[in-house]
């Protein structure tokens, strides 16, 4: 077990390291620069640039800016906006409950639907409440995250007024009350896709001969229900389930911007439009770290859950 995580750790400390050059590289590419964002439109002396270019070491080698920069970010120095000087720790500090709460509220949500609904549908497969459920994943599937979340504020919160329409509230539960919302917006899609992953592994589990020869010895219901059945049926969930609290992150963008909510998302919006270079550079490293890290979180699991995988990487 202890060799298996360590090659799974190399290997993300690897990718890392190959993603933290290209946000790096591809961001001192993209058009606009350091200087004409700290300038911002006032005049440019001949000493005010070179003062900018000593601050931030632009006129050392492109290797050895990078080598500053991702030396910082392993202490989680990421700099100061360029914007309005406030250290970039600070920003993505004040904003992650926001993103955290609305990420983990929408997953709650889809684990809590999405799975039971996934292994009732795969136990009853091919009869009329298989038919509809599979229906019903498909157009939450179809349907863009945008237009879902102009629809649910247009309904629950402007028409029935059930929900908040914007913000982030005061208190916790105020917090969470406005969260709900964008949550089940954000929810929609992968409730749909953890439905079909759970209902798919249920179908699988239920022509596995291992159930069968459960039931041949004797062994009770609860027994099978939970430690054959359940335990293997959740197996591909919790891959996608982590996968899917990832990839939220694209979502979020979008959600948080419709619900006015100052998480990371809207100020990833709002970094790219003013030219924050700096803030971006930190939210996009800070983006994969997740990534990598959810998906070492999968493997742990996975390891835990099936030892047969810690075996199979040793043969």
């Amino acid at each position: 077990m202890l060799a298996y995580l360590t090659r799974k750790l190399c290997e993300a400390v690897l990718l890392l390291t190959v993603v933290s050059v290209l946000v790096f590289g591809l961001l001192r590419l993209a058009p606009g620069s350091i200087e004409s964002t700290l300038l911002a439109g006032k005049p440019a002396t001949p000493e005010t640039i070179a003062a900018i270019h000593a601050q931030y070491h632009l006129d050392d080698p492109i290797w050895a800016q990078y080598w500053q920069w991702v030396t910082h970010a392993v202490r989680l120095d990421f700099g100061n906006s360029l914007v309005d000087g406030t250290p970039i720790s600070t920003i993505v500090t004040d904003r992650i409950p926001v993103s955290a709460g609305l990420a983990i509220l929408a997953l709650s949500i889809t684990l809590v639907v999405g799975v039971p609904l996934g292994l009732l549908a795969g136990r009853r497969q091919g009869t009329a409440a298989d038919s509809s459920l599979s229906a019903g994943a498909i157009v939450l599937l179809s349907a863009p995250v945008y237009a879902l979340a102009t629809l649910l504020l247009y309904v629950f919160g402007i028409q029935l007024g059930w929900f908040p329409v914007f913000g982030a509230g005061d208190g916790f539960v105020d917090q969470l009350w406005h969260l709900v919302l964008p949550a089940m917006t954000l929810s929609a899609v992968q409730i749909a896709v953890v439905f079909r992953q759970a209902r798919a592994a249920a179908i699988d589990v239920e022509r596995a001969d291992y159930l069968t020869f459960a039931r041949a010895r004797g062994l009770g219901r609860m027994r099978i229900e939970l430690g054959y059945r359940l335990r293997n049926a959740l197996l591909p969930v919790i891959t996608v389930s982590a996968l899917l609290l990832a990839s939220s992150l694209a979502g979020v963008v979008f959600v948080e911007q419709i619900f006015s909510l100052p998480g990371l998302g809207s100020l990833l919006v709002t970094s790219i439009e003013t030219k924050d270079l700096t803030v971006v550079q930190a939210l996009a490293l800070f983006s994969a770290l997740l990534v990598f890290g959810f998906n070492l979180i999968v493997d742990v699991l996975y390891a835990v859950i099936d030892p047969r995988i810690v075996v199979g990487e040793r043969s």
